[in-house]
């Protein structure tokens, strides 16, 4: 007679073999991709942290610090990863996603997102809510404690984003400065000029996401061979202060200097402090005001300016259109 606790281990069992072959963990590579499921979490961390050291990842991920690090050289042989040694104990590397990098996890990451979105779909909302709840359940009984708040996320746009990008732009700046349809319309007029001559080599959206939802933008759009213009850089009230606002500027700044341009420019208005703080922290300067009347009121316009050959990206705060 099999005794309780042996029908609950074999449950136990039976679950992880469901799951690991749900989510395609028995495959030699992870959703057809070059990479092993390890390799992938490897990167995706490298991805969404900012500048973890190896130590980190080991602690986190726990992988033999050994085993991590014959990963990462195999990645920096690639050309996927870049390490930096520390300003404060040059014997610890901080790594960071190279542009090739970025550009081989960006698939992995979409197929990822779309297989879960899959899975999603085929249930209704109620059963859906059960089996969230259900997986924070077992996160919490198994890990010994509450789920953190998941962190951010940072990906490139994906159908649907550019409808958000327009939308909460419009509803935001109306509510928090009183900007009509004017400003709306020219949000609308970026986005549809970036998705008709979208240059995927010298332009790129940046959204950042939390919890499912979007809570960011940022572009970096051609003005002309030598120079790049960030725009519609936005932070939802909710996420603002966690560092996703100066996040998505450092990230305009390497990929406008990996991708050849001299110089990143940007057009925004006296009153959005928040933002202008990121530019003046990150070594913008202002090289022009003007006084205008594009959404109604007066208002002060500057544009910034800053020299990608005298860069020095950082970390920290919020918003601007």
């Amino acid at each position: 007679m099999v005794s309780e606790a042996d029908a609950h281990v074999a449950a136990v069992r039976s679950f992880n073999r469901f799951y690991t072959r749900q989510i395609g963990v028995l495959r030699k590579s992870y959703l057809n991709s070059p990479f092993s499921l390890t390799e992938a979490r490897v990167l995706f961390e490298v991805a969404h942290r900012d500048n973890p050291s190896a130590a980190e990842l080991a602690k986190d991920l726990d992988l033999d610090p050994g085993y991590l690090s014959r990963v990462l050289q195999r990645f920096e042989e690639r050309g996927l990863v870049s390490r930096q040694p520390s300003l404060l104990d040059g014997r610890e590397y901080h790594l960071a996603l190279t542009s090739h990098g970025r550009k081989a996890f960006a698939p992995l990451d979409r197929q990822s997102h779309e297989q879960a979105a899959a899975m999603l779909e085929r249930l209704g909302e109620e059963d859906r809510q059960l089996l969230i709840d259900a997986m924070h359940t077992i996160e919490s009984l198994v890990g010994g404690r509450q789920p953190e708040t998941p962190a951010y996320m940072l990906r490139m746009h994906r159908a649907g984003d550019m409808g958000w990008v327009v939308c909460r732009h419009g509803e935001l700046y109306a509510r928090e400065y009183g900007w009509g349809a004017p400003f709306e319309a020219l949000v609308a007029e970026i986005v549809a000029k970036f998705l008709r001559d979208f240059d995927p080599a010298r332009e790129r959206c940046w959204i950042a996401e939390k919890n499912g939802r979007n809570v960011g933008s940022v572009f970096v759009v051609k003005q002309s061979e030598q120079v790049a213009r960030l725009r519609l850089l936005l932070v939802e009230p909710e996420a603002r202060g966690s560092g996703i606002g100066e996040r998505l500027v450092n990230e305009c700044i390497v990929f406008a200097r990996e991708a050849g341009y001299q110089t990143l420019t940007l057009w925004t208005q006296a009153s959005l402090a928040a933002a202008q703080h990121i530019y003046q922290k990150v070594g913008f300067r202002i090289v022009k005001e003007e006084v205008h009347h594009h959404f109604g009121e007066a208002a002060l316009g500057r544009t910034w300016e800053l020299e990608l050959g005298n860069i020095r990206p950082q970390m920290d705060t919020d918003s601007h259109a």
